[in-house]
């Protein structure tokens, strides 16, 4: 056995555990069960509901919107047809935002309990937040 071998095996073993250390807290970390966002008021005509089944907008919008993005600024192409013959307007503003009309609701609900950081409102303007009052007549 040579000499160093102790030194070797300590200095193996610190590296291990520095390297793994965001595996052990990662795994160890305990994460919020997540809510499902409330159910959207249809605000269009005619559209009495979502683009997709809701189970799978929840695991595949992201996917949605990068693809209508991409359908929209590169092709100039802004009609969006379901399998069931509806049409849609690729918009997150004027499609998503009619029903989902409460960011803090919909989207930020699920995006900070998993600590994602969605760009969408880089180049979209935020909703604005509605006032209790909202519905009613101010005289």
């Amino acid at each position: 056995m040579p000499r160093d071998f102790n030194r070797i095996v300590l200095g193996l073993a610190v590296f291990l555990a520095l390297v793994l250390t965001p595996v052990w807290t990662n795994l160890f970390r305990s994460v919020p069960p997540l809510q499902d966002p409330e159910i959207a008021t249809r605000n269009i005509p005619g559209k009495d509901k979502c683009v997709l089944p809701s189970v799978e907008m929840k695991v595949t919008h992201m996917n949605l919107l990068n693809q209508w993005r991409d359908s929209v600024v590169r092709n100039d192409q802004r009609d969006y047809a379901t399998a069931d013959g509806r049409h849609f307007d690729m918009s997150l503003s004027r499609t998503c935002m009619n029903c989902h009309t409460d960011k803090a609701k919909f989207c930020d609900r699920c995006h900070n309990a998993l600590a994602v950081n969605p760009y969408c409102w880089d180049c979209h303007v935020e909703p604005l937040v509605q006032p209790a009052s909202m519905g009613t007549e101010v005289r």
